[in-house]
């Protein structure tokens, strides 16, 4: 199911994109071959990699781009563009290439997640939704799997849909939360669009409604008795909420021979509450009963409850994951970096700026990885120009791209590339795998990952090299700048 389908996002672009368009049609440059590429600079949080998300929405939006009547009038009454201009939107169909790294995948910073090559008004036009997409998917992918990185092996799940920055932001969010590994969602939407597994207990209404907290768990258990989880905190969490659940599950589910049930905390000392409520639920016989907790919860707050030795079956993450309120921008860019002459050469191009950070990495390229052989751990990420091909078989040296000074020779290495072609010549080539088989990859890749590079704080720099062909390119360019 396509949510957006009622509203056509062709127009969801920066105004510039089109007076750009506009005047590459007027100054003959349509047809201009060009080439970007979408990277970010830092991980978010300071982390050591990031989670790639939000290539299967890029994909419906170029299905679907096209301008329709109403979008031409409104162009035409700003008095901005040509008529000829408007009637080659009437047209309008992408007929480029895009390459892009599968969703699921681990990135790290200033390597191509997406790269694009088509004529200059069509690779200009989406700039803003391509962006758009995998900024925010990415950012709450990322987020979300160090949370449940932090959780270790508990469940986790999206809890944030209220606190999210706007509808899309919760459907799409859940979305990205399950690629980066939570289990399920409170969001019914994105479970009936995505497939994202929705499920709730109760709110502290439930318990005010009913005469008393005894009576309204007595009928929660009644009506889900396989799936009872009651909320314990609405008054006193140890003194009745914890009590009155256990007199519940043993009147209504244990003549039913049901012994799977839960309890919620959603306030107070967590480690503590959770502890005394494992003793008080073990000494009832209850040992299956499974603590779940919620309340502003995030990565550092969910180590500090296990390091405490809180008893946790899962969390439920709320406004910290789906708005990634502890760094909330990814800050990935489409930055161009080649065109082609009239005889098909491809011409590097490059940004600079007195912000070093800034400066581009120009050329058509692509993208290695390199996994030891033995343990099949990856090692480093290597750069290079699109028609260069590694040759794993012999030692390479590369270099720490923070400290190019510090160097390590790979051997016993095998190469893999990460970009995959997803449009030809505006074709779909890309065969979509279902968000399971997204979350699964997603989790497989991290393994490949040492546990230096995963850490939260000071992570390992992870090494992201450029060919010293692709370096020579960059440097002839910085150089010739100067001149």
């Amino acid at each position: 199911m396509d949510i957006q389908a009622p509203l056509n996002m062709t127009m969801l672009c920066d105004f510039y994109e089109l007076t750009m368009g506009n005047g590459y049609f007027e100054n003959g440059l349509k047809d201009r071959i060009t080439y970007f590429d979408v990277f970010f600079r830092q991980v978010p949080d300071g982390g050591g990699v990031a989670i790639a998300a939000g290539l299967e929405q890029v994909i419906d939006y170029i299905q679907n781009l096209h301008f329709t009547e109403e979008d031409i009038a409104y162009l035409r009454g700003r008095k901005l563009f040509s008529e000829a201009f408007l009637e080659y939107l009437r047209h309008f169909r992408f007929s480029g290439d895009i390459w892009a790294v599968p969703e699921g995948t681990p990135v790290f910073p200033r390597e191509p997640l997406m790269t694009v090559r088509a004529p200059a008004i069509e690779a200009q036009l989406i700039e803003t939704y391509v962006l758009l997409q995998l900024n925010h998917q990415s950012l709450i992918a990322t987020k979300a799997n160090r949370v449940c990185r932090a959780a270790g092996g508990r469940t986790v799940l999206e809890f944030g849909s209220r606190r999210a920055q706007g509808a899309d932001g919760a459907i799409v969010g859940a979305r990205a939360a399950y690629i980066g590994g939570c289990a399920g969602t409170a969001c019914t939407i994105s479970d009936q669009v995505y497939g994202v597994s929705a499920g709730g207990t109760m709110a502290h209404s439930w318990v005010q409604m009913f005469d008393s907290e005894l009576d309204a768990f007595r009928a929660y258990c009644r009506t889900y008795p396989t799936n009872a989880t009651l909320l314990v905190d609405t008054y006193n969490s140890l003194q009745s909420g914890v009590p009155n659940a256990i007199r519940a599950f043993d009147e209504v589910l244990r003549p039913l021979g049901i012994t799977r049930c839960g309890i919620r905390f959603d306030s107070g000392d967590i480690a503590y509450l959770t502890k005394q409520a494992r003793k008080m639920l073990d000494d009832a016989g209850w040992t299956d009963c499974k603590i779940t907790v919620s309340n502003s919860l995030d990565e550092r707050l969910i180590l500090v409850l296990l390091r405490q030795g809180a008893e946790i079956d899962a969390f439920g993450v709320g406004e910290r994951l789906i708005t990634a309120k502890s760094d909330p921008v990814f800050g990935g860019v489409y930055k161009l970096a080649a065109v082609e002459d009239d005889q098909g050469n491809i011409i590097p191009k490059i940004k600079i700026s007195e912000n070093v950070g800034k400066i581009t990495t120009p050329h058509f390229k692509k993208t290695y990885r390199f996994y030891n052989r033995d343990r099949g751990m990856a090692e480093a990420d290597y750069i290079c120009v699109y028609d260069e091909v590694v040759d794993d078989t012999q030692p390479l040296v590369i270099r720490d791209p923070d400290a190019t000074w510090k160097k390590k020779t790979m051997t016993n290495f095998v190469a893999k590339e990460l970009q995959v072609p997803i449009f030809r010549a505006g074709e779909l080539v890309y065969q979509k795998p279902t968000l399971d088989e997204i979350r699964a990859y997603c989790a497989a890749q991290i393994e490949t990952l040492w546990p230096e590079v995963l850490r939260f704080d000071n992570p390992h720099n992870y090494y992201v090299d450029l060919s010293d062909r692709l370096l020579q390119i960059k440097m002839d360019l910085l150089n010739a700048a100067r001149q």
